[in-house]
């Protein structure tokens, strides 16, 4: 009986020393925890500089966009600035032919302001509020194959010189839909969109009217309520592009 009872005995007593083993365990890690999250709280704190760590996720949207406008803008004065010093150089230097040639060339890729008679086209999204049923929201509003189709139309009819929104229009331009804008030259412009083309005012009318692109379009105005209009210009005045004339060329394959 005495033997049983000194087993029992040595059995408490392993248990309550492991039992004192797990809480001195269970003690350290939580000590090891508190010193842990202190540390990352002091860094932090030190990283801070009493700012906030965490971003903005409800970023202003409006905001960058104006900002990198005004950076595009004050790019394209830079690269205005130094195009006009180039042209002194080239008349200082050159002369005769040369310049002659400098000057064609300018014209054709739209470096040199230009005037003349024109036709202006304007496209815009349908009046707010109007939502025909069954009709998807995407169908009314202007898309940039919008736009192209009408600077194609404008092109094959033989226009000289060309704007959208009052950029100057060259081989270089692209049109881009971000969200419900159009990026041109890196410039977002929201509806309605103008397109003037200077040239034969006749004939630029005549290749609106006989693109299928813009009969389409103006299919759209019609069942959709989707702005088209269209107007002639004894003269139009048209700046010289101001975008970059970097060709950046990439291998294919």
């Amino acid at each position: 009986m005495k033997r049983g009872w000194a087993r029992a005995r040595a059995r408490l007593r392993r248990a309550s020393g492991r039992a004192g083993e797990v809480r001195v365990g269970r003690r350290i890690a939580s000590l090891a925890v508190c010193v842990l999250a202190g540390f990352m709280i002091a860094t932090s704190a030190i990283n801070a500089g009493g700012g906030d760590l965490r971003p903005n996720r409800n970023t202003d949207l409006a905001g960058l966009i104006q900002s990198e406008s005004k950076r595009n803008a004050d790019l394209a004065d830079r690269v205005a600035k130094l195009r006009r010093d180039v042209d002194a150089l080239a008349k200082d230097d050159g002369g005769g032919v040369a310049e002659n040639d400098l000057r064609a060339a300018a014209v054709v890729a739209g470096q040199t302001p230009v005037k003349g008679p024109a036709v202006v086209v304007v496209i815009d999204d349908a009046r707010s509020g109007v939502q025909p049923p069954g009709v998807s929201p995407e169908l009314l509003v202007v898309h940039q194959q919008d736009i192209q189709a009408m600077v194609n139309a404008l092109w094959s009819g033989g226009a000289e010189a060309m704007t959208i929104q009052g950029q100057r229009v060259t081989s270089r331009t692209g049109v881009k839909c971000v969200g419900n804008s159009v990026v041109l030259h890196g410039v977002p412009y929201a509806p309605p969109y103008e397109i003037a083309a200077i040239g034969d005012q006749d004939k630029l009318e005549r290749a609106l009217a006989g693109s299928p692109a813009v009969q389409v379009y103006r299919q759209y105005v019609t069942a959709y309520g989707l702005g088209y209009s269209q107007r002639r210009e004894n003269a139009v005045t048209m700046p010289a592009y101001r975008g970059s004339l970097d060709v950046e060329a990439r291998r294919i394959g």
